[in-house]
């Protein structure tokens, strides 16, 4: 009868353990691993409110303006080499009156160099450079996971350093959204060089472990422990790094640049709290906005005029620095 017990429960912990390490590769494999296609997040798409802020006329006018106007640009792809070796391509616009300042636009998880049309166009018009970056993982850059800001933070730093020593900017500003917000988060906690200004943090979460939790919730009705934790592990092993040490939270308390951190009151796919909580923790010069009625990433659709203004009051605040 004891030997049946002792058989039953080691049959019962092993089969605990197998799906364990099965469901973490799974979400390895859905999460992070760039072969997998894009999932539909929770509290991905368009809002009510977006969508019926202009009219389809309207809606189709202002997007015909900002694609004519990319397609008239040349955009150059420029490369670096990460620190651990791999081949990372980024798209360069150089301003026909350029002031000799940049902004190093970071886009979001699957996303890609080719987005953020309307942010590209308005810093142009401020007489910015832009460099736009595939993320590793992502677009026409190589890796072959998907580093949600940690190790992007480290390939960052070599494109500040790629358009001080290359390009010979004289101010450069980090500028990103969702994915690409918690990117310049986090690569804010590390020593940059002085041409840095400032850090613009649209729609950025708080950490990893926080952000996959929140759409495990939600996606797939489950706690995130243990889930989270054998996927972190799995994570580590296989890409390097743990989703407790992906954390914009513990970054922004070594950054000293000023801040601008920019979140929608209705964003369901990163909690609008994640944004008062970095703000919170921020230890530098800041500035937060949260944008009524705006889903995730939507403040720029939602309030484009106030969105210019604050920006561009920002960008000559830090500036004066």
């Amino acid at each position: 009868m004891k030997k049946r017990i002792i058989w039953t429960s080691g049959g019962v912990v092993l089969l605990i353990i197998v799906s364990l390490l099965a469901a973490g590769n799974y979400f390895y494999d859905v999460a992070i691993n760039r072969s997998h296609e894009s999932v539909d997040l929770h509290g991905g798409g368009e809002s009510v409110a977006a969508a019926g802020l202009l009219s389809e006329y309207e809606q189709q006018t202002k997007l015909e303006e900002v694609t004519k106007w990319t397609d008239q640009q040349s955009f150059d792809i420029v490369e670096i080499e990460s620190e651990d070796g791999l081949k990372l391509k980024a798209r360069f616009l150089k301003n026909a009156h350029s002031n000799g300042k940049a902004v190093i636009l970071a886009h979001g998880y699957k996303g890609n160099s080719e987005q953020m049309p309307g942010i590209t166009k308005y810093y142009y018009e401020l007489g910015y450079d832009i460099l736009k970056p595939d993320a590793r993982g992502h677009g026409l850059s190589e890796g072959e996971y998907i580093g949600y800001g940690w190790h992007d933070r480290k390939d960052y730093i070599q494109w500040v350093l790629f358009l001080v020593d290359k390009k010979k900017e004289d101010a450069i500003f980090l500028h990103g959204f969702s994915m690409g917000a918690a990117t310049v988060l986090m690569t804010s906690g590390e020593k940059l060089p002085a041409e840095v200004k400032g850090i613009i943090a649209d729609s950025g979460y708080t950490s990893v472990l926080e952000e996959l939790s929140h759409q495990l919730k939600f996606l797939y009705h489950l706690p995130a422990f243990p889930v989270m934790q054998v996927t972190s592990a799995i994570t580590n092993l296989r890409a390097g790094y743990t989703f407790e040490e992906a954390s914009a939270l513990e970054s922004v308390k070594k950054n000293k640049l000023p801040l601008f951190i920019i979140h929608g009151d209705k964003d369901e796919l990163v909690p609008t709290e994640m944004a008062q909580r970095i703000f919170d923790m921020a230890v530098s010069k800041k500035d937060l906005w949260i944008v009524p009625g705006a889903g995730h990433t939507e403040a720029y659709t939602i309030a484009e005029e106030e969105y210019q203004e604050r920006l561009k009051a920002f960008l000559t605040d830090a500036l004066e620095q």
